[in-house]
């Protein structure tokens, strides 16, 4: 079984037994370990992966962290957990982990409550742990590419000279984002005195920066938005292979494909994939799923219209903007709510 796969196999059961857990210790229990042997790691092997791992070393008399991940005889990763109920944001969380990292040699921490999965390693200065993680896994909300940056951790994969350099491009890259999320939301002088150095050619007075500032942020809007409605566009023009089995299909074709008068808008699209971002916290997003009729946009989960998560209807010709949400799935009664945007 891939690494994919038995990921997905854990993120089933932290959906379904959550609420169930009580404790740091049964999150270690039902998520982590679990979590460590997909990775390939013997959790049965006290001399690969040590539990209550302690230094004894001056200044961490009587402190442990909860994994100390061991390979060729040679702590390579700390581990520290939390309860799955517990948020990682407070300082307090990675401040132990912190204090073995420089006294036990090991390359990599990791903070997490056996959802969320926070890598961290010394960028900034040497032997001393960077306050921001440099990778963040989410077992209810992954892809083949956060997939494929934490097989790079796994015991068949490990090479910490390797490792040090991804961590330090995807700190990088991380923060990058970070910043350019900033300027789409909000640019900054400097940021919007660049475009406009282009494009205008008159003296750029605070009023013509404040005034192209707008134009700018519009722009990077419709921009992206185009980039977007693009690629759906691509997917929807490609056809797939002849089958003919499926001839006599021809004359029905699905929804939301176009041929049967229903025309998904990327504005439904975009309502669709803010939904998925509410829901992913609590839910494996691979489970939420659209279907376009032509009264309504419904969202579901696996595929079913009768496990409705909320109805979208967005009218295009009169502007007006409905959410309805199930409110008796025996009767099929709905609580709608007008709204404005987005």
């Amino acid at each position: 079984m891939d690494l994919i796969d038995k990921l997905k196999a854990i993120a089933q059961k932290v959906e379904t037994s959550r609420s169930q857990i009580q404790n740091e210790q049964a999150t270690k229990t039902a998520f982590i370990m679990p979590f460590l042997q997909a990775w390939g790691y013997d959790v049965f092997n006290p001399m690969e992966v040590h539990p209550e791992y302690s230094a004894d070393l001056t200044g961490l008399k009587g402190e442990k962290v909860d994994y100390a991940i061991y390979l060729d005889n040679q702590p390579i990763i700390l581990m520290e957990c939390k309860s799955c109920h517990q948020n990682l944001e407070h300082p307090k969380h990675s401040s132990q982990l912190h204090r073995y990292f420089n006294a036990t040699g090991a390359n990599f921490g990791v903070l997490t409550n056996g959802i969320i999965y926070r890598f961290y390693t010394d960028i900034v200065k040497d032997n001393i742990m960077d306050d921001k993680p440099f990778f963040e896994f989410n077992i209810l909300d992954f892809d083949d590419s956060s997939v494929n940056e934490l097989k790079r951790f796994s015991k068949s994969s490990f090479n910490s000279d390797e490792l040090e350099e991804v961590a330090r491009n995807l700190l990088h890259t991380k923060e990058v984002k970070k910043v350019i999320a900033q300027q789409l939301n909000d640019p900054s002088p400097e940021f919007v005195k660049f475009f406009v150095s282009h494009v205008y050619s008159g003296v750029r007075t605070a009023s013509v920066v404040e005034k192209f500032t707008e134009i700018i942020k519009r722009s990077l809007k419709e921009y992206i938005n185009d980039i977007i409605k693009e690629k759906f566009e691509e997917v929807f023009r490609k056809e797939p292979e002849p089958n003919p089995a499926d001839a006599a299909a021809e004359d029905n074709p699905p929804e939301g494909t176009g041929g049967d008068g229903i025309n998904t808008t990327l504005e439904e699209l975009e309502g669709f994939y803010i939904i998925k971002s509410i829901l992913r916290e609590e839910i494996n997003t691979a489970r939420i799923q659209f279907k376009d009729t032509r009264s309504y946009f419904g969202i579901n989960l696996d595929g079913k219209v009768t496990k409705t998560v909320c109805r979208l209807r967005f009218h295009e010709r009169t502007g007006k903007k409905s959410i309805s949400i199930p409110d008796n799935v025996e009767t099929g009664k709905e609580a709608t709510t007008n709204i404005d945007s987005l």
